[in-house]
């Protein structure tokens, strides 16, 4: 802790320990005790002005002054309301509808296929990864 960085640190927080930095308040309490010449005065010009921030009251305000505001507030007529489950409802639907859609469609596409007995498309060669074993040896190439 150097001297111009425990200034700072009083001058910011205040005299109380407890509202310093976490990570400096240790090493910043530890470097007034062992300066006490120096620090002693700051601290005290500190807790001075901790004591007139702290002695400062803000009074509520008059009922007067909190009825003149309140009457010269503009009135919002309420919105009309929306009937939103429409959207909710039209979403459902749809959802629903795309569901139906695509069942019908796999169902369609399956049963067309089974009856037909479709061949497969690709050779079994083109099927098998370099990983699984290749029917083609490329070795002596």
């Amino acid at each position: 802790m150097t001297p111009e960085r425990f200034h700072q640190i009083v001058e910011a927080y205040g005299a109380e320990p407890r509202r310093w930095p976490q990570a400096e308040r240790a090493a910043a309490q530890a470097w007034a005790r062992a300066h006490r010449a120096e620090a002693e005065p700051l601290l005290a010009q500190a807790a001075g002005i901790d004591a007139w921030l702290a002695a400062d009251k803000v009074e509520p305000p008059a009922a007067a002054l909190l009825e003149r505001v309140l009457d010269a507030a503009p009135v919002r007529q309420a919105a009309p309301r929306r009937r939103w489950w429409w959207s909710g409802a039209a979403v459902a639907g749809v959802g629903l509808l795309g569901g139906v859609a695509g069942a019908f469609a796999v169902s369609f596409f399956v049963l067309t296929g089974a009856a037909q007995q479709v061949p497969p498309m690709h050779e079994s060669s083109y099927l098998t990864s370099s990983y699984g074993g290749s029917s083609t040896d490329w070795s002596d190439e």
